[in-house]
């Protein structure tokens, strides 16, 4: 059985990644979403942090967060995260779910994939190499062609803040977006 160890590093900024149970394309539906979105709010008002980046595909997230200084409870966030999300859209669709044994005796439903993968970034480089993971994720999957198509990402924020070009990643009109290759962090991101 493998021995899972979280890094807990108080004010850290970690990259994690969730997936749904099955990956089961929950956030292909926009209200799903707004569900994730209101459940993360509610989160950050009692536990505060800062989410640098991210972005919802249908079947899976990738998040990096900050959180305070002194403060590395992110499991209790994703936690309370998914019992949010989870009973949001229970709410709408109520009644028995198909859930193995060892699921139920866990306390789990079939909405959440069970662990998440966490990483502590450690340096700026690699921060940056995670936000740019982040954004071109949904190109990655094929589920667009430039990064700007996706609605679900903060790459939109980045932009209006000047961090990318609006181009970034960009094939429209014959540009060349360049290589994500991305395999100097494919360990990092646990896809």
């Amino acid at each position: 059985m493998p021995n899972y160890q979280r890094n807990f590093v108080p004010g850290g900024t970690y990259f994690f990644t969730l997936a749904t149970y099955r990956r089961r394309r929950l956030f292909a539906n926009t209200r799903n979403v707004e569900r994730l979105r209101e459940a993360i709010r509610e989160v950050q008002r009692v536990q505060p942090f800062e989410i640098k980046a991210a972005v919802v595909l249908p079947d899976h997230l990738h998040f990096v967060w900050s959180l305070p200084a002194g403060d590395c409870q992110y499991s209790k966030r994703i936690g309370r995260m998914k019992v949010l999300f989870t009973r949001s859209y229970r709410g709408e669709k109520p009644g028995v779910e198909s859930v193995s044994l060892s699921r139920k005796r866990h306390r789990e439903s079939n909405i959440w994939q069970r662990r998440f993968w966490e990483h502590t970034i450690r340096d700026e480089e690699e921060f940056e190499r995670c936000i740019d993971y982040i954004h071109y994720n949904p190109v990655k999957h094929g589920l667009v062609s430039c990064p700007h198509l996706w609605e679900a990402s903060s790459f939109h924020r980045w932009v209006q803040r000047g961090l990318y070009e609006p181009h970034w990643g960009c094939c429209c009109n014959g540009r060349t977006p360049g290589k994500f290759g991305f395999s100097d962090i494919k360990d990092l991101v646990g896809e």
